[in-house]
């Protein structure tokens, strides 16, 4: 077992590419041990090994019970403890890049009268099921850190009080399946703020800014650099640092 009481102990889920991609390799240039969490193991592999030294690839499936908890036996095994779990995993649809759609075209297809549940369960189970999967099994394993904290990326689409207004820009997108997933992420937060109140472990929710990853098509407005620097700020935090928040680039407060 590595008993590691130098380094804090980083899982990422959905590690291997965009925003969890980098903020891996900037909590690793400040001296945190990140276990590069990805569905694939290969790639997860090769993610780290770009990342260099303090990135280790963990296969983690957040969809799979299986391999959240050989996952969570992983980190038992080696470490002992898990200091920060940032829940990044997320899928935005199954169908925009099968048709070739852009992302205008796309939303015409996911109003409420149109959206398909298919696809609506196949995100959830990505953005909402399984971030409270992964919290349920790596749990026990934060409760062995002195510092614990839990970190939840989310999208200032998931906040109900800015859709709801007319006079947000993306008022008129907001639909049942990738901006609803995240509003259901941002409830299953609370959810976990609530029960772990009165214990040493923090959470907290962010929102990337809108970021030209894969999750979009890259049709994103920001740079992958500009657009984690919030997941890694708060991702950084340390013990004295507030629990219960919901931010954006720069510690800017987002109505849940």
């Amino acid at each position: 077992m590595n008993n590691s009481k130098d380094n804090r102990i980083a899982l990422i889920t959905g590690a291997n590419q965009g925003v969890g991609f980098q903020v891996a390799k900037e909590l690793i240039a400040n001296g945190v041990t990140v276990l590069v969490g990805s569905r694939n193991f290969a790639n997860g592999k090769d993610a780290a090994e770009k990342i260099g030294v303090g990135a280790i690839a963990v296969q983690i499936d957040v969809t799979d019970r299986i391999s959240i908890e050989a996952a969570a036996d992983f980190i038992r095994q080696q470490f002992g403890r898990l200091d920060l779990l940032v829940n990044n995993a997320a899928i935005s649809n199954i169908r925009k890049q099968q048709l070739g759609l852009s992302l205008d075209e796309y939303r015409k297809l996911t109003v409420a009268s149109k959206a398909s549940i298919d696809e609506m369960r196949a995100v959830w189970e990505v953005n909402a099921f399984g971030a409270l999967a992964v919290y349920q099994a790596m749990l026990p394993l934060l409760r062995e850190s002195s510092d614990a904290r839990i970190v939840n990326v989310s999208s200032g689409v998931g906040s109900l009080t800015w859709m709801a207004d007319p006079q947000n820009p993306y008022h008129k997108g907001y639909s049942a399946i990738y901006p609803a997933s995240k509003a259901a992420l941002n409830a299953i937060t609370v959810a976990m703020m609530v029960e772990l109140e009165s214990t040493n472990i923090k959470v907290n929710l962010v929102s990337p800014a809108f970021t030209s990853t894969n999750l979009n098509g890259y049709e994103g407005t920001e740079s992958i650099e500009n657009g984690s620097r919030e997941v890694v700020r708060v991702a950084l935090f340390g013990p004295e640092d507030p629990s219960g928040t919901f931010t954006s680039w720069e510690n800017s407060k987002i109505p849940w």
